[in-house]
């Protein structure tokens, strides 16, 4: 057995097991990172479906039963329930055992979290950069991680040995990995995520209140950009609430700078400013290209769907 194939934890505690706690279930196994996966869920409900799909060894109604002897906790719930979770949990964690989480803010779980983690037990937040629209315990799948960025926020003081853990706990589940300063993070996130979700959450609302569009025109015409928004507009609304309340001072700044750029970008199409909106469509575009260069998403037609199934 190679160093690659070991288990890196004998026991891996999950709280939470929708997309993404499942998906790194699914992808701990297939590389052989935990001899023992337990899962923490709030309902028989949402235990019995994930019984069904089997990634986990336990599952547990109980989270001092989930995280016992545990070598590695993960935070896989929406952010806003952490500090609650983490002081509900932090009496029954095992010394020398790492707390991690996936939220994608970073200053406020640090925030929140810190506080609760035991002397002995060491921090390392993380935030893998990958998802889908889908949630719940049958939504996961291995391979979500891979070719992706996950970036690791410790704060000052972690222990160097725990980060180094969670590095190659990250690189052997697929992903690419980063350290960065979490108020770093959440403004960079900010701009790549949280504003872009908003803005579609917002039009796809629009569309929904605009009396001169009826509903079935919005279904019928929406293979356009329209499609595309809702797509995004169509995630988790616990979770996403949570990042916005969570990283609103980063929020609010990228969204002043986009609401300026907005209205200049009003005034040329007002004025008929033809080269202002063809440099700003001409730079956009570059971005685009840079994206595919760099293997974050195809440059395959119809963003990679594959083309209409027959009826």
């Amino acid at each position: 057995m190679t160093a690659d194939s070991k288990p890196l934890f004998t026991k891996v505690a999950l709280i939470g097991i929708g997309l993404i706690g499942s998906s790194m279930a699914h992808a701990m196994r297939r590389a052989g990172l935990a001899a023992h996966i337990s899962g923490y869920v709030r309902s028989e409900e949402t235990r019995d479906r994930a019984k069904k799909v089997g990634f986990a060894n336990s599952l547990h109604l109980d989270i001092a039963e989930a995280v016992r002897d545990a070598d590695l906790v993960v935070l896989a719930t929406p952010v806003g329930s952490y500090g609650e979770l983490a002081k509900e949990f932090a009496p029954f964690l095992k010394q020398g055992a790492i707390v991690t989480d996936v939220g994608s803010v970073k200053t406020a779980v640090v925030r929140d979290v810190g506080p609760h983690v035991p002397e002995g037990v060491h921090f390392v937040p993380a935030h893998p950069i990958a998802g889908t629209e889908q949630s719940g315990p049958e939504a996961g799948f291995a391979e979500l991680f891979d070719g992706r960025w996950c970036i690791l926020t410790p704060p000052p003081g972690t222990d160097p040995a725990a980060v180094e853990t969670m590095k190659t706990f990250w690189r052997r589940l697929g992903s690419d990995v980063e350290v960065m300063d979490p108020k770093h993070h959440d403004i960079v996130l900010a701009i790549t995520s949280h504003v872009p979700h908003l803005i579609a959450y917002n039009i796809v609302g629009t569309a929904d209140d605009l009396e001169t569009v009826t509903q079935s025109e919005v279904i019928k015409y929406s293979a356009g950009g329209f499609r595309d928004f809702t797509r995004i507009a169509a995630s988790d609304p616990t979770m996403w609430r949570d990042v916005f309340l969570n990283n609103r001072e980063a929020v609010l700044e990228v969204l002043g700078r986009f609401s300026e750029d907005l209205s200049a970008l009003q005034r040329a199409i007002r004025w008929g400013d033809g080269d202002a909106l063809f440099n700003l469509f001409t730079r956009t575009r570059a971005i685009r290209r840079s994206i595919i260069d760099a293997g974050q998403d195809t440059a395959a037609p119809n963003f990679g769907r594959g083309k209409k199934p027959t009826q």
